[in-house]
């Protein structure tokens, strides 16, 4: 992310910001809170038809204001509000008039050429000490068609927008966060049939069916994801619409190996939480610098306890005294790193060593049962297992009855297989998403980032009485006045 200035004639300054509008690649300062009233003619007109409109728009040419207010154009009106507030925004020295504001560094050359057309200039800026750029990750969806992102991005990017908005330093952690959810979901949801049901959905709403989820069709390639991970863990577990046969198992069978899918769920979750660790170690030093990165219980501190008490694990699953001893030692140098970060934190005195003390037990509780906590991945997946062996034991039972019987037991299979993928679906994207957040991101993340909104407009092409052959008086009428001259 770049800081940019938009300098241009004052003159000239309406048409280059109406590029800009066009554009949608800048977030343009505004006066803040206690600035003057930078209310304008449209403004003004808007607020007497007391209507607001839900898809603001500007006109290339500065339009009658008068004649858009007859006409009830409130779209053209809230755009040229939009427009004013901007203007007056603008700080002016001599004819010059310059507005600061954010465009990301790939578009920096491509939005400066528009404007230049118009008389305008974008010119680089140093960026403000203390001020973090605002965020946009790789696959945000925005209103501008310069940030088309790739569909299988923009459909992952809701994960983490949803948990908080990204602090700049970090890592944009949307495609792994992305695969990570799917893979969870896929082992909770293990059932061949069931996962091609979700494949089929996802192709549905990216044909933009049904209508009404129009809405949703970026996220056909999250749907489908999540559905090809089911596919394949139903494919190892031999699961097609429960244990029918059709498929042969090629790892386990859930009902008849718990505690080997127990194990292998534990053993998943405890390399995510390493990843994230190793994450969150990148995230501290890029956002404090190594010293951060040091202390923090999310950084290496963090790392090293978890990593003592993983060694302790290996002694308790082995039975070897080494491990005990290296992993103990391991989580005492972790223990004393957090501890002294933690205590910087505090008031000091005997005060801040309980707190410290409290912490640092919160720590080691909360590292033990977020590695536990991933024994749902194996808990979810055996009852999806489990309902799918009751649907079928129903099916197969009523199967041998005659032809009431077959087509009793073809109402069973349908019914309890819908039933299961609705009742399941839910609760397997909602534990994903739990553990997404809870285990994983809060070890990511210790801040929160200003996403980065930029401003985007549609320009329509007027001709007849609306449009305005006169220069355009908005900078007049709201200009800033002698109180906000600067030197640009």
């Amino acid at each position: 992310m770049r800081r940019v200035a938009i300098v241009a004639p004052v003159d000239a300054l309406r048409e280059s910001l109406v590029r800009i509008a066009e554009a949608g690649c800048v977030e343009v300062d505004l006066v803040g809170d206690g600035g003057p009233d930078v209310r304008g003619p449209a403004a003004t007109r808007l607020q007497r038809l007391r209507a607001e409109s839900a898809h603001p728009a500007l006109s290339e040419a500065a339009p009658d204001l008068d004649a858009l207010e007859r006409e009830g154009r409130t779209e053209l009106l809230a755009g040229e509000a939009q427009l004013e507030e901007r203007l007056g925004s603008a700080v002016r020295h001599g004819a010059v008039a310059a507005l600061a504001g954010w465009c990301p560094e790939t578009m920096v050359g491509a939005t400066a050429a528009r404007i230049a057309g118009a008389g305008g200039a974008l010119v680089p800026l140093r960026a403000p000490r203390g001020v973090d750029p605002p965020t946009l990750l790789t696959g945000a969806d925005t209103a501008s068609p310069a940030y088309a992102a790739r569909p299988v991005r923009r459909s992952l990017t809701p994960l983490v927008s949803t948990y908080g908005t990204v602090p700049y330093a970090d890592l944009d952690p949307s495609m792994p966060a992305g695969i990570v959810y799917v893979v969870m979901f896929g082992l909770m949801f293990g059932d061949a049939g069931h996962g091609l049901l979700l494949v089929a959905i996802a192709l549905l709403l990216r044909a933009g069916r049904p209508r009404r989820a129009a809405a949703l069709r970026p996220l056909w390639p999250f749907v489908a994801g999540a559905g090809l991970a089911a596919t394949l863990a139903g494919a190892a577990y031999g699961e097609f619409f429960g244990p029918t046969g059709v498929l042969p198992v090629l790892w386990l069978e859930p009902l008849e190996e718990p505690m080997r899918l127990l194990a292998a769920a534990v053993g998943l979750g405890a390399v995510l939480l390493a990843v994230a660790y190793a994450a969150g170690i990148v995230n501290r030093w890029r956002e404090g610098g190594p010293v951060a990165a040091l202390y923090a219980t999310s950084g290496i501190a963090g790392a090293t306890l978890y990593l003592g008490l993983a060694v302790v694990a290996g002694y308790v699953w082995l039975g070897q005294a080494a491990y005990a001893v290296v992993g103990a030692a391991i989580a005492a140098v972790g223990l004393v790193l957090a501890g002294v970060g933690l205590y910087t934190t505090t008031s000091g005195g005997p005060g801040g060593a309980v707190q410290t003390g409290i912490q640092l037990f919160d720590a080691v509780v909360r590292i033990g049962s977020n590695v536990v906590s991933f024994a749902r991945l194996a808990a979810f997946g055996l009852t999806h297992a489990a309902l799918g062996a009751i649907v079928w034991d129903g099916t197969t039972a009523l199967a041998g009855r005659g032809p009431v019987g077959v087509a009793a037991a073809l109402l069973v299979f349908l019914t309890g297989n819908a039933l299961a993928f609705a009742l399941e679906a839910l609760v397997a994207g909602v534990q994903a998403l739990r553990l997404e957040f809870y285990e994983l991101f809060s070890r990511l993340f210790e801040g929160e980032g200003r996403p980065f909104r930029p401003w985007h407009l549609p320009v329509q092409h007027l001709t007849g009485p609306t449009a305005d052959a006169t220069p355009p008086a908005a900078m007049e009428a709201v200009g800033p006045g002698p109180a906000r001259e600067e030197e640009a």
